[in-house]
Formats: C-alpha cells, structure tokens, sequence
C-alpha cells in the first residue's frame, strides 16, 4: 500500500516536495500508509500534461474512448477485491458492502459509459444550423471519501467520455482505491496525460488546481462549505463548477403505507455505510397520531446494526472514516439530547465488542425532534436518525422542504401514485418512490445548497460538454 509517487503524464514521477500525508485505518486508529503531500508545483505538472493531451484526446472517436473505458472497466475488474480491501482498510466500510457497492458501482459506472457512447449523438441539425457537442476541456475532479472510487469513476468515466482530460485530486482520507485506479489505466494504455493523479489536502493542492487558469471545469462532490470556496476561487475566471455537496433527505411515510416495511427499510437506509451517505435519508417524517408505533419500530430496526470490525463478513456497521468525523457525530449526538430530543436508540456511550481505538458510534435514533432544530437541519454525516411528526401531507410536503438541502428524498405510500404526487413537490434531485432502488442511468444531483450539475447516466456526459452552432448559408452544400 506504499504510494509515494504521482500520476502525471502517463507516468509515475516523484513529487515536487517531500512532505506526505498519514491514512488512518478507522477500524483501529492506526497508521495504514503514507501518501505525497502535492503542493502548486504538483498541480502545475499535472494541468500542463492535461492541457497538452487535450487537443488529441478530444478528437478522438467516440468508438476509440468507447474501447479505453471498456479496458479500464475489465482493469477494475480484475483488481475488485483489492480495491475492496483498499476501500475497507481506508474508509472503514463492511467488507461486503465494499465488494458488492464501493467496487461494484464504479465497474459498472465505466462500463455504463463505454456503451452510451455508441448510443449518444455528438451532432444535430437544427434549420440551418449544425449543433455539435464538444469537450469542455481540462477537468480537475475534487472527490470524497465516503465512496471513494463510485465518485471517481461518476467524474472521470463521463470526463474521459466527453473527450475531456482530467486531473483527479481524490480525498486524503481515502485515496488509495484511486492509486490503484491509475495503474489499471495506465496498464489500459490511455493516451498520456489524459488522466492525472495528485494528492494533498485541500488548501495545499486543491486550490492551486481549482484556480488554475488553464482548468476549464472543476467537478466536485463534498460539503457545502468547501463548495461554497471553490465557487469563489472558480470565479476569477469564469470556468465551469459542478457541485455535489450535502444532504438533509426526508424520507416521509404517509398513513396509508407499510409501516412494518417502510420504517425498517428507511433505518437501513439511514444507516448505511455507517450513515456516511449525502443522500441518506436521515429524516423520517410521520403522521404524529402514529409515533407511538413508529418509535418502537424505529428503535428495533436500529438494534439491528451492530457496530463491528468491518473486516468481517458479518458486519453491516463499521467505524466512521477518521478520528474528526468520530467527534463531529458524538457532539451531534450530545447536542440531540440537549436541544431535548427524545433519545430511542443508540447515544453518546462506546459501543462495546470493536476493536480498541477505532472510530466507532452507536447507531442512534431520536424521537419528538424539532423541525427547526440543529439535529433536523443539519447534515450529521453518521449513523444518526431523526423523528418528526407532521398533522397532514401538507405539513410533511412543508417540513420535507424546509431545508437548506434539497439532494434527495424517499416517500412511502399505500400506492405509488399517492407517493408519486408527494414525489413531484418535493425540492430535490431524486426520490425514491416506495423503495424503489438507485438507478446508474438517472440523474444524481441536487436543488438549492446540495448544489448544481448532474452525474451519471447521459445527463452526466453532457455536463462535460460545451455546445457550438455553426449557421450554414443558403444553398450551401453543407447545409443541414
């Protein structure tokens, strides 16, 4: 697991500077490795190689990168339990769920890609003008840690599709999954400099790469705040910002639903991967004459997930990701009980049974929450669920809304055109409707401060893409 090296035009290079960076492995609190702590020199090389590649890269056909991203696809592949592995020891996520979501997402991510380029249509004609799509240029893509290499490969698999180059700044939290990523593209024979590899924090790297003045497009996912400083720092020239930032989701189960089924089910998805999910649904809105109910089975479903080692089979609940994310939960979780939230589930104590010096919390469940409460408004980022009662769907349709968040959303109904109409009101990017399961060839972003863009499927190919018409004259032979 020793990186001490960078990525950058199509070979592995020495850093400009010798300072480097501790990954912690959550599930006991140790050193895993050391990676290079970029600095602007780093990020120089790499948008220079970038910048260079980009001129044949985009004129490219469409079939070429088809192929680039079908190999680099069979390279994950042939590596999955590796990253796997990577990801658990890295991020402190089960070791099933890493095989089956962390590995399996980004496989299927880049192999979603490599089909839709043979389906996607570069060029249309529009009267007398011929509109084409075209690449938008060089691309540094800022990711998280949370599901490391899903948010690599939602970033750089629709980047490379649209012809772009790009220069991948993954979290310093959890980056190895994205050193393993490079060699199986490196071995996958991508042209060199169309792909790039740095690290390093944020103020260090990330800035000098974000105000490049030769970065056309900043694609980021991560919190609002550092959004909120990449829009500034893009702004000075005017580049393009994609931004896939927190979440606050309501999932709200209406009176007619399966509560037996639809309470559990949003536990679970409140929950996974330790609660480290922008769109876990962390707010679970219900009619107030049936709290009573909701409670205890809120309460039982949250018994369910024991905190583990995350290298065993068995577990479905690992540590969080780093010692800081370790305290933010806690304090949140002290800050439930003081603003007098009902504690039904879970709470501030150790949980017992994990290994000594991980990042560890109880699965926590509040109940009787304030809708204007710091627990109901604020992203938690942990594996803590929060209870509100609404009087009638108006009411949940307002408080689901009222938020400065507007990423996703889940609704439960006794019929899917009930959910459906609460659906179409709600302020965010997706919802599931009663249960209905993630979709790779859906749009995945969000409204308001959950920021702009879309990832995934085509509409994540053409946030990558830039538009030209050419206006032919009368009789001209070209003319569409």
């Amino acid at each position: 697991m020793d990186r001490t090296q960078f990525y950058i035009d199509g070979r592995w290079t020495a850093p400009a500077g010798a300072a480097q960076l501790e990954v912690i492995n959550p599930a006991t609190g140790t050193l895993l490795t050391r990676i290079p702590a970029g600095h602007a020199a780093d990020a120089e090389a790499a948008v220079q190689a970038a910048r260079r590649a980009f001129p044949a890269w985009s004129s490219t056909p469409p079939a070429t990168r088809a192929a680039f991203l079908k190999a680099i696809q069979n390279g994950l592949k042939a590596r999955a339990a590796d990253i796997a592995q990577a990801i658990t020891l890295e991020m402190g996520c089960p070791i099933a769920f890493s095989r089956r979501v962390q590995v399996g997402s980004p496989i299927a991510t880049f192999g979603m890609y490599a089909k839709l380029l043979a389906e996607f249509d570069f060029e249309e004609s529009v009267g007398n003008s011929r509109v084409v799509r075209e690449a938008v240029g060089v691309v540094v893509a800022i990711t998280p840690w949370n599901y490391p290499l899903h948010q690599v490969a939602a970033k750089v698999a629709a980047a490379l599709a649209a012809g772009c180059t790009v220069v991948l700044k993954p979290s310093e939290v959890a980056p190895l999954d994205a050193f393993i990523l490079a060699d199986v593209i490196h071995e996958a024979g991508l042209p060199a400099g169309v792909f790039n590899l740095v690290t390093g924090t944020g103020p260090d790297i990330g800035e000098a790469l974000v105000a490049h003045p030769e970065v056309d497009m900043v694609s980021f996912t991560g919190s609002t705040r550092a959004g909120r400083r990449i829009g500034e720092l893009a702004a000075a020239t005017i580049k393009r910002v994609a931004l896939e930032l927190g979440g606050k989701s309501p999932a709200i189960v209406l009176d007619d639903a399966d509560f037996a089924t639809a309470i559990p089910a949003v536990v679970a998805h409140c929950f996974q991967n330790a609660g480290q999910t922008c769109t876990a649904q962390t707010r679970l809105l219900v009619p107030a004459h049936r709290y009573d109910e909701v409670a205890t089975l809120a309460a039982a479903a949250a018994a369910r997930f024991v905190p583990a080692d995350p290298r065993e089979e068995s577990t479905v609940l690992g540590p969080l990701s780093s010692a800081m994310q370790h305290e933010r939960v806690r304090d949140y979780i002290a800050l439930g009980s003081a603003e007098g939230a009902v504690l039904l589930a879970g709470g501030i104590e150790a949980p017992e049974g994990v290994p000594a010096g991980g990042f560890y919390v109880r699965p926590t469940v509040f109940g009787q929450v304030r809708p204007d409460s710091r627990i109901a408004q604020e992203e938690i980022f942990g594996p803590v669920l929060v209870i509100l009662t609404y009087q009638d769907e108006e009411d949940a349709i307002r408080i689901a809304n009222a938020t400065p968040f507007g990423l996703a959303a889940g609704v439960w109904a006794g019929s899917d055109a009930r959910a459906e109409a609460v659906a179409r009101r709600l302020r965010c990017g997706q919802v599931e409707i009663n249960g209905g399961p993630f979709n790779l060839y859906a749009p995945f972003g969000g409204y308001k401060q959950s920021g702009n863009g879309r990832e995934l499927g085509k509409y994540g190919l053409e946030d990558f893409l830039e538009y030209k018409a050419m206006q032919f004259r009368p009789g001209s032979p070209l003319k569409p």
